[in-house]
């Protein structure tokens, strides 16, 4: 059963928005790929605020995510696109409903 998530709020600067919208549309294919990844989902909240929310069976799992491609690839953002570093937070799921 999923347990385990990771909320991240990613805030662009205004003239790199696009490109971090298709980062995170990109990242879709390294989730694809993470065995312990359950659900990954990006979104976008506005003009510059974009976020990821994904799903976990366990730490170990969380962590290596935490350690992959895709955090890699936001770090590396950051320094450029991003407005300031992301803001990724650990949650425990209470409830679950998924296909």
């Amino acid at each position: 059963m999923t347990k385990l998530g990771l909320l991240a709020r990613i805030e662009a600067k205004p003239e790199y928005a696009e490109k971090v919208e298709a980062l995170l549309r990109d990242a879709l294919q390294l989730a694809q790929q993470e065995d312990h990844t359950v659900t990954w989902f990006a979104f976008r909240q506005g003009a510059t605020s974009f976020g990821v929310f994904d799903t976990f069976k366990d730490e170990q799992g969380r962590q290596g995510h935490l350690n992959g491609q895709i955090a890699a690839a936001l770090t590396e953002a950051a320094g450029t696109m991003l407005s300031e570093a992301p803001d990724i937070r650990p949650v425990d799921l209470l409830a679950v409903k998924l296909p």
